[in-house]
Formats: C-alpha cells, sequence, structure tokens
C-alpha cells in the first residue's frame, strides 16, 4: 500500500509543473523529499524500532549488574568463610587437649593434671563447641540455625572475647535471609557494643547495605551508615567501598 501511494505522489509531482504555474523548485524538491522518505523501507516504525532497542540494551545491562552483584556475594561469602575457618583452627588450636572430665591421648593430659584451673578448661571447651557449631550453621547457609546458636551462644557467654565475632555472624544471616530491618538493628547493636573491634565498621558498612536494600527512602539513613565508617574508622579496609557507596546515593 505504501509502495502504491508512493508512485501516485511521484506521479503527481512529475505533473506538477504543467498544473500550476505557481509551483517552485524549492517546492518541488520538498515535496520529492516527502515522497523519498514514504518509500523508505520501516521509515513508519522506525521510531518506535529506536526505542524497543533501547529497552532492549537496558534490559541486557540490568542482567549484567544483577549477574555482577551475585558473584560478588559469592566471594564475600567465600572470603568470609575463609577468615572464620582460619580463626576457628586457632580456636581449636588454643583449645584441643583441653578437658577436665577427659583424657586426650593426643596431648598426654590427663584429669586433673598440674597447672589446671578446675573447671576452667571444661568452660573453654563448651564455649568452643558452641562457637563453631553456630559458626557452621552460617558457613552452609541454615541462617534460622545460625540465628538461634548464635543467640544462645551471646546468652551463654556475654563476656566471651567471641561475642563480637558472634553478634556479627548473627546480624548477617538476618542480612542474608532478606531479614534487613532486623539485620539493621543487629548491626546497630555490634558497632554499639563492640566499637573498638573489627567487627565495628564492618557491621556499619553492612548496616548502610541493608537500608539501601529497603529502598530510596532510605537513602540519608544509609548514608549516615558509610558515612560514620570513614569518621570513625578511617583506617578500615571498608572505607574506600564506602566512599563509593555515597557518590552512587548522591548528594544529601
Amino acid at each position: 500500500m505504501l509502495r502504491t501511494r508512493g508512485v501516485t505522489l511521484g506521479a503527481a509531482l512529475l505533473l506538477l509543473p504543467w498544473l500550476s504555474g505557481c509551483v517552485t523548485v524549492a517546492e518541488f524538491r520538498k515535496l520529492e523529499y516527502e515522497v523519498n522518505k514514504l518509500r523508505r523501507p520501516g521509515a513508519a516504525t522506525s521510531g518506535r524500532t529506536d526505542v524497543a532497542d533501547l529497552a532492549a540494551e537496558i534490559e541486557q545491562l540490568r542482567d549484567a549488574i544483577a549477574q555482577l552483584e551475585g558473584r560478588l556475594e559469592v566471594a564475600e561469602h567465600r572470603s568470609e568463610v575463609a577468615i572464620e575457618e582460619a580463626k576457628a583452627a586457632r580456636l581449636d588450636a588454643a583449645g584441643s587437649g583441653i578437658s577436665a572430665d577427659v583424657e586426650d591421648p593426643a596431648s598426654g593430659n590427663a584429669p586433673g593434671a598440674p597447672g589446671e584451673v578446675e573447671g576452667a578448661p571444661q568452660t573453654a571447651s563448651s564455649e568452643l563447641r558452641a562457637y563453631r557449631d553456630a559458626y557452621n550453621s552460617w558457613r552452609t547457609d541454615e541462617y534460622g540455625a545460625c540465628i538461634d546458636r548464635f543467640q544462645e551462644f551471646l546468652q551463654t557467654y556475654p563476656a566471651s572475647d567471641y561475642g563480637d565475632d558472634a553478634a556479627y555472624w548473627m546480624a548477617d544471616c538476618y542480612f542474608k535471609q532478606g531479614d534487613y530491618q532486623t539485620a539493621i538493628l543487629r548491626f546497630d547493636d555490634v558497632a554499639g557494643r563492640y566499637p573498638t573491634s573489627g567487627k565495628a565498621p564492618e557491621a556499619l558498612y553492612r548496616q548502610g547495605e541493608a537500608l539501601l536494600r529497603l529502598g530510596p527512602r532510605y537513602g540519608r539513613a544509609a548514608r549516615r551508615a558509610f558515612e560514620r565508617v570513614i569518621n570513625e574508622y578511617p583506617n578500615s579496609a571498608r572505607v574506600e567501598q564506602a566512599k563509593r557507596q555515597l557518590e552512587l546515593i548522591g548528594p544529601d
């Protein structure tokens, strides 16, 4: 239909000089241009095609970003696992062979060996086992068990040297199961209760991430969390990442 229309207009244009003496060369060229546009294949839909192509490219970019975020989470998880396994190995080395009730053939320690304080070895051993059980739940992504076991650990051993780690990993379990509101509170608790711990800047940074997951209206609160990382822990490894997050959030 378009081709027929174009040919008809073209024929009309050829007759114009003879039909009217008022048609100028400029007017003729303009009409000729319009005819050529009509004859061009796909001219009527080119705008829609451009928009569709742009939408497809945006969708591809979104997919690529989602894949990168997934890979980053996996990499961070593996790094955290490696750190915790190294720490657990040190705990094992420190607590191995210590028991008030059971002889350890490998170490040669017997019940009531000289130098032991009655009751203390048993406490150290049970504390280690409780921490490792909770940590293993975190490592295997059993978030419900992770939360329950770390809560029990913190209640049973409130003065433990590993309280900051336990509180942090419990908050991380809330985050990873998608309970961002509770994760925000728990990360804040880590920073508040253990301000001198290496987990404090980590907790503040993760708190900022959890706030961002709740949506744009929490951007100001997330900004404050990232600013605290920079201002209160300038030597933290999270500082540069916090600065990048602030750039992405934009001006307050």
